[in-house]
């Protein structure tokens, strides 16, 4: 319960308008647009949703001039995602307004760095089960 609400907040920060007025799957993906992730059906997989949820995302993202799409010169049917200037200024805005809001909570509890440990420990916890369901899938 504590994630979901902090997910909540964490989206009330970056869907401010005075700050990048990105929801939180728009941000989680341009994050990983800006991360090397260039194609769509990668977006998909590394964050376990569907290729129409993360297509429809990124027409959005492209009709906001935050995600620009490139045909790949050697392949032509490879389309590569990539942030626009204004696209890496939302990015940067969005970061700067969690950021703000994380900094806030973390200054009310009582051991703010065993926290921040925590929290690359779960960052690391999900990058390995990640890693393990998609070798289960890969039949690895």
């Amino acid at each position: 319960m504590t994630l979901a609400r902090l997910a909540r907040v964490l989206e009330r920060a970056s869907t401010d308008p005075s700050a990048a007025n990105l929801t939180l799957a728009q941000y989680r993906l341009m994050a990983m647009i800006a991360d090397g992730a260039d194609r769509a059906s990668e977006v998909a997989g590394r964050l376990s949703l569907a290729k129409p949820t993360v297509s429809a995302t990124i027409e959005t993202l492209v009709e906001r001039g935050l995600v620009a799409r490139q045909t790949a010169p050697a392949d032509r049917r490879a389309v590569r995602l990539q942030l626009t200037a204004k696209g890496r200024v939302a990015l940067t805005a969005a970061d700067a307004a969690m950021r703000e809001v994380l900094d806030d909570l973390l200054g009310r509890v009582a051991d703010p760095d065993a926290m921040r440990r925590s929290l690359a420990d779960l960052h690391d916890a999900l990058d390995q089960r990640r890693t393990e369901r998609r070798a289960v899938r890969l039949g690895r």
